[in-house]
């Protein structure tokens, strides 16, 4: 696994090294010890997966308030997408920067997510398929969310979306 530094300070994307042949592909999705040696957390406790039938659902941006901080692992197993994050930590070198990317099977990245960024994607076609591996508790108490077009952040996003939930579109401005 290939490790490269994102802008959001503690984000990395993750590129999985595929072992080739007549079958198709083997690659290593998360290992603890590249996790540790690159100081991430590496407390995955649940994992979760999205189904998203129609090109240009929108799901995000969300976090966890604290102390319920969640740290994720993204990967998209079925289609494509465009996937951003915002660093909300206060005390972040990176605090109210972005950083975006297209995950898909093909191009075998994955994305980590530090404790206290928000995440959000678009697909990018139809039928995409989304896994998270979750550090840390839902807690719904602590579900929270920015809006995804929030001029404070200016994700250029590659399209608008054309379904969003009603939650995710009635977030405020984020208010530091």
């Amino acid at each position: 696994m290939k490790f490269i530094a994102t802008a959001i300070d503690g984000a990395f994307l993750i590129e999985m090294e595929a072992h080739v042949d007549e079958r198709g592909y083997f690659a290593r999705t998360r290992s603890d010890e590249e996790f540790l040696a690159h100081g991430l957390d590496n407390n995955l406790s649940e994992c979760s997966i999205s189904s998203n039938d129609q090109t240009g659902t929108l799901r995000g941006m969300h976090y966890q308030a604290a102390p319920h901080e969640e740290t994720k692992l993204v990967t998209c197993v079925r289609g494509r997408i465009f996937d951003a994050i915002i660093d909300l930590r206060e005390n972040s070198d990176s605090y109210m920067q972005t950083f975006s990317t297209q995950l898909s099977l093909e191009n075998r990245h994955a994305l980590y997510i530090p404790a206290g960024v928000a995440h959000g994607f678009l697909t990018l076609e139809d039928n995409c398929y989304v896994q998270y591996q979750i550090g840390g508790l839902y807690q719904p108490d602590a579900a929270r969310g920015v809006r995804w077009n929030d001029p404070s952040f200016a994700i250029e996003w590659p399209f608008h979306p054309a379904i969003i939930s009603a939650r995710d579109q009635g977030y405020e401005d984020y208010a530091s």
